[in-house]
């Protein structure tokens, strides 16, 4: 990356034909552009300019080719990227994808260019959730750009950071982007932290028996799974750029840089991993514990329709009891002339017997099915 890369208009040429340099393009429209963050000039590592336009970034970049623009942008507008493409000559590939937010993290090179995406993380405190952000960065010979898409990374803290040690950022545009990289792996450990606790929470929510849980678990397993989308494809990353140490001369102090990154993403990586299994643990435990419940629950029901049905079964063997003297009485007490055994003199004796022996019977029948 210490070749400088032709200015605006180029274009590599076929096999076998002399390369054509267009007519320069009209210049740029000198009105600040909305989506322009910050842009800068550095020269030997420290800020000489801070211009308000890319079209004033674009020409003091021309006027200094010893410097360095570092243009920060958030969601640009494809005008906005077009102009840079066709400035620094980005390929249009790169400019497609940066155009387009959901990008996987990767790592691609284009001649003198690399182009990175990177996926940041914050965690929210008032909503317990993590926050996914966006970012894409174009690392020049002599340029760094970078479009944003979301709230996180704060860039505005590494631009600070270099500022802050001219000797690094004097080392160029590798400098910042690996101050970048550090910057976005950094912004994970919170993340880490906040959903250890969240971790914490739940499992204590498990086994209290709270019904939200389960959909806690699930939306938690989400951001997860986005989370190790975010970091895993750094490890290879950042291994990538590490095999490219010797090949492009890369600063030794660059290199202990990158290579203490390089740990850190992988011990968030392993973390987040970690967090998968564990949550997938804690759904299963949940699942156990809502079987069990649900089985106590039917248990006891059906101890209570028991309870319930030998209730009845003692209600209506009394009722059939008390239904036969009531019956032979019924009978008995007929006003009528012509009825059998009504003016004999054992009649009463005879219906209170055959009362008693009703009674008596059904009580026995009733208690040889344990019904009573």
């Amino acid at each position: 990356m210490s070749d400088r890369r032709p200015r605006a208009g180029w274009r590599r040429p076929p096999a076998g034909q002399p390369a054509v340099t267009p007519p320069q393009p009209p210049a740029e429209p000198s009105a600040e552009l909305p989506s322009v963050v910050h842009a800068g000039l550095y020269r030997g590592g420290r800020r000489v300019s801070s211009p308000l336009t890319l079209a004033e970034t674009f020409r003091q970049l021309r006027e200094h080719p010893d410097g360095m623009a570092w243009i920060g942008l958030q969601r640009p507008t494809e005008e906005e990227l077009l102009s840079l493409a066709a400035e620094f000559d980005l390929h249009e590939l790169a400019v497609e994808d940066a155009m387009e937010a959901h990008q996987r993290p990767k790592l691609e090179r284009y001649g003198d260019t690399l182009f990175v995406v990177l996926r940041a993380a914050r965690y929210l405190d008032a909503q317990e959730e993590v926050d996914f952000g966006e970012l894409h960065v174009f690392v020049g010979p002599d340029f760094l750009i970078t479009v944003r898409h979301g709230a996180a990374p704060d860039l505005s803290t590494v631009r600070r950071r270099m500022e802050k040690d001219p000797e690094l950022l004097a080392l160029g545009p590798e400098a910042v982007l690996y101050a970048i990289l550090d910057a976005v792996v950094d912004g994970y450990a919170p993340v880490v932290a906040g959903v250890q606790n969240d971790i914490d929470e739940i499992e204590t929510e498990v086994f209290g028996g709270d019904p939200a849980v389960s959909r806690r678990i699930y939306e938690l397993s989400r951001e997860m799974v986005e989370f190790q989308r975010a970091t895993r494809p750094l490890v290879g990353m950042l291994h990538g750029l590490m095999a490219g140490f010797a090949k492009y001369g890369t600063d030794e102090e660059l290199q202990r840089y990158l290579r203490d990154v390089a740990d850190h993403v992988t011990h968030t990586s392993e973390r987040v991993d970690g967090f998968r299994q564990a949550l997938a643990d804690i759904l299963t435990v949940n699942a156990t514990l809502v079987t069990q419940q649900q089985n106590a629950e039917m248990r006891a029901l059906a101890e209570a329709g028991f309870e319930q049905n030998e209730e009845i079964k003692k209600i209506s063997s009394w009722a059939a009891i008390l239904f036969a003297p009531t019956l032979v009485g019924t009978i008995y007490g007929m006003n009528f002339d012509n009825m059998p055994e009504l003016h004999w003199a054992g009649g009463y004796p005879f219906a209170v017997v055959l009362m008693a022996v009703v009674c008596t019977s059904l009580y026995v029948v009733f208690k040889k099915k344990d019904w009573l």
